[in-house]
């Protein structure tokens, strides 16, 4: 039983750190993205349909990565490290 606890206990503080580093990441997300995305998809990332710019709400680190890489109009974005392109994707899933 107390194994039981320990690991619950356990689990539960590794998902509040995983939770804070998330949390932290939003800000430092949010910056980016307003100064390396917003200017083609909107303040609010719902695309500009006049500039062909598609909505990126709540895209995934993965999704923003794959079109950095092979879309040539993303070829400035190539310098963001990944940790960067993870923050601008825990920002994007806090837009509703």
């Amino acid at each position: 039983m107390k194994k039981a606890i320990s690991g619950i206990t356990f689990i539960a503080m590794l998902c509040s750190i995983g939770s804070s580093t998330r949390a932290q990441n939003v800000p430092n997300g949010e910056k980016t993205f307003k100064a390396k995305c917003a200017a083609c998809h909107g303040p609010d990332a719902a695309g500009k349909p006049m500039m062909k710019s598609a909505s990126i709400k709540g895209k995934t680190a993965d999704d923003i990565q794959k079109v950095i890489s092979t879309s040539p109009k993303h070829a400035a974005l190539k310098n963001l490290t990944a940790g960067q392109v993870k923050e601008v994707a825990a920002y994007l899933a806090t837009l509703k």
